[in-house]
């Protein structure tokens, strides 16, 4: 976590305008979390944000949800964003990935991984360090993935690295009852 408290409160029920309710619903039933709350400040801009995540995070993106979520975390872990680290720590491990294989990804792709796995890791270091993948990268991606799905990894990442962005910026806290991984707290 960047900040220890918020630069941009997340909206209470009751603070909600009816845009911003509206904005919500597509997250309800259920406990809305604080990125949604902070981002419902923004009603266009959340809409718009959830049709590209849903994307993002839907079968329509072509990498299976566990390599997806590889992607998240390192692009999160990357970012130093806490809070997006912590929220897919709980998805990843639904999507297959192992406590052990979270811990490894914050090591990077030298840290004992399949040659499918580890390009995945090295693609999102390029993308975060230059904005672009490598011929040789890109080569070794496509010894692996489809070309939908190497295009899908440049997706995600893009996708994941806003997110960071916002949540680091605008001081999204986690949810109560939720530990931020020690690399990640505030210092």
């Amino acid at each position: 976590m960047r900040l220890s408290k918020p630069r941009i409160a997340p909206l209470s029920d009751a603070e909600l305008t009816p845009e911003q309710a509206e904005a919500l619903e597509a997250f309800r039933p259920g406990p809305v979390l604080n990125i949604f709350r902070t981002l419902a400040r923004a009603p266009k801009a959340l809409k718009r944000f959830n049709d590209w995540g849903g994307y993002v995070l839907s079968r329509r993106n072509d990498l299976p949800a566990r390599e997806r979520e590889i992607v998240i975390l390192r692009i999160g872990y990357l970012c130093r964003s806490g809070y997006e680290f912590t929220q897919h720590t709980r998805i990843g491990l639904q999507s297959g990935l192992t406590a052990d294989e979270i811990v490894r990804i914050k090591q990077g792709a030298g840290a004992g991984w399949s040659p499918a796995d580890a390009v995945l890791i090295k693609a999102c270091d390029e993308l975060h360090a230059d904005q672009f993948i490598t011929d040789p990268t890109w080569a070794e991606l496509k010894a692996h993935w489809s070309e939908k799905q190497c295009m899908d990894v440049v997706f995600t990442a893009a996708q994941y690295t806003q997110v960071s962005m916002f949540l680091n910026t605008f001081g999204v806290q986690v949810e109560d009852g939720q530990t931020v991984d020690p690399e990640l707290k505030v210092s």
